[in-house]
């Protein structure tokens, strides 16, 4: 036997000790993530626009912090990183997860609608991670960012045309920017959820129930349908990947947006 086998060899997944900041933090997917990093012995930040919330749910964490974030509002976003940083230490991974959506047929899509999704699923997004990687860049940090898409960013949905696009524009802008920064050692990817169970989903069974004239259980049971592997989405399946992302087992890995759908989608 040649070499020597360390005693404690790090684990591949670990993330004790680093600082995670996720954005729409308080509630469904943000939420397990949060927790899922937690849980692994990582120090996390719970932003969230629903600040309340983000303090309960850190409440429940081990040395979590919170705050209040508006993902649409440059100054506070570059505030609130600046106070987490103060607070827990330099930033390691940037979870940018905030996300809203609204149904409509195109024909009745009001500007408000279409310029509400882009402004905190894309423009949001934009905001965070340029935080992230100016942090990143002034600290000389290799640092990890995962953006939350959609699986309605890989394929155009009906009556999600707007938030369709605005997750379309997620994916390109992570691919983007992972090219620009990955000479400096930062990662970006993101995921796409596809029927993931959570408020934001009971929302929309009920306005897709009423836009398509179908029983909720109806539209329900179409989603489970379109999932080969038979079971609809948890936020915990989201957060598994999340985790495997900011991981040193996803080390190679850049500019990728992961399905996380139960087959649902396979492209």
């Amino acid at each position: 036997m040649t070499g020597t086998t360390p005693s404690n060899p790090p684990r591949a997944l670990d993330v004790v000790g680093r600082h995670v900041l996720v954005t729409g933090g308080a509630t469904g997917i943000g939420a397990a993530i949060a927790r899922r990093f937690s849980e692994h012995g990582a120090r996390v930040t719970v932003t969230d626009l629903d600040g309340e919330g983000a303090a309960r749910l850190a409440a429940t964490l081990a040395g979590a912090g919170h705050d209040r974030l508006d993902v649409t509002d440059a100054a506070e976003t570059d505030a609130v990183f600046a106070r987490a940083v103060a607070a827990h230490g330099p930033l390691d991974v940037v979870v940018a997860n905030a996300g809203v959506s609204t149904m409509r047929a195109v024909v009745d899509l009001s500007v408000d609608e279409w310029e509400f999704n882009f402004a905190v699923n894309a423009k949001g997004v934009f905001l965070t991670d340029r935080a992230a990687v100016r942090h990143f860049l002034a600290t000389g940090r290799c640092g990890v960012i995962v953006n939350t898409a959609s699986m309605a960013g890989k394929i155009g949905a009906p009556f999600l045309a707007h938030y369709s696009a605005s997750k379309f524009a997620v994916v390109g802008f992570t691919q983007a920017l992972a090219r620009e920064v990955a000479a400096r050692g930062i990662r970006v990817n993101a995921v796409c959820p596809g029927y993931v169970v959570t408020s934001m989903q009971e929302r929309e069974l009920v306005w897709e129930a009423e836009l398509r004239g179908m029983m909720v259980d109806e539209v329900r049971a179409a989603y489970l349908r379109d999932v080969p592997l038979g079971r609809l989405e948890t936020p915990e399946d989201v957060a598994t990947v999340v985790h495997f992302l900011a991981s040193e087992e996803a080390a190679y890995m850049t500019g990728q947006a992961i399905n996380v759908t139960g087959g649902a989608r396979m492209d």
